[in-house]
């Protein structure tokens, strides 16, 4: 039962994370460190979020992910950081092959990929509607 209050969890702030990308933030005109920060709080939240997920997953003896193809093996910390490693390779690029989703964690990747493939496409949108909207306030 815990098992899954802790995956909605993860599951849910993951999806407040990203629905502040489609919040209208009045104080902003441009592009700022602000912005910069904030986006990389965003990418932080889903990629830590993700890895959680995959952990909570082995922990529970499901296998979602093969490193060298054999079920992760370790103590708690190691299984932490191949859980992070995957996700952020999963997140920012195709992956280095060394480890490896199964099951439902295939599902659960690519999920994760199209997330990372559309965020910043999603930013540069927000931020040239934001751009737009300030210019014609100002006019």
């Amino acid at each position: 039962m815990m098992f899954y209050v802790l995956v909605v969890g993860v599951v849910f702030c993951m999806t407040m994370s990203i629905r502040t990308l489609f919040l209208a933030d009045s104080e902003q005109k441009r592009f700022s460190v602000e912005n910069l920060l904030w986006l990389g709080n965003l990418y932080t939240t889903i990629l830590v979020g993700f890895a959680l997920i995959y952990l909570l997953f082995e922990l529970q003896n499901y296998a979602v992910i093969l490193d060298l193809g054999n079920r992760l093996d370790g103590n708690f910390s190691e299984q932490l950081k191949t859980a992070f490693y995957f996700s952020a390779m999963t997140m920012f690029s195709v992956g280095y092959g060394d480890i490896s989703p199964i099951g439902v964690g295939r599902i659960i990747a690519t999920i994760q990929a199209f997330i990372g493939y559309t965020l910043p496409a999603a930013f540069v949108i927000r931020t040239v509607i934001e751009m737009e909207h300030f210019d014609r306030k100002d006019k």
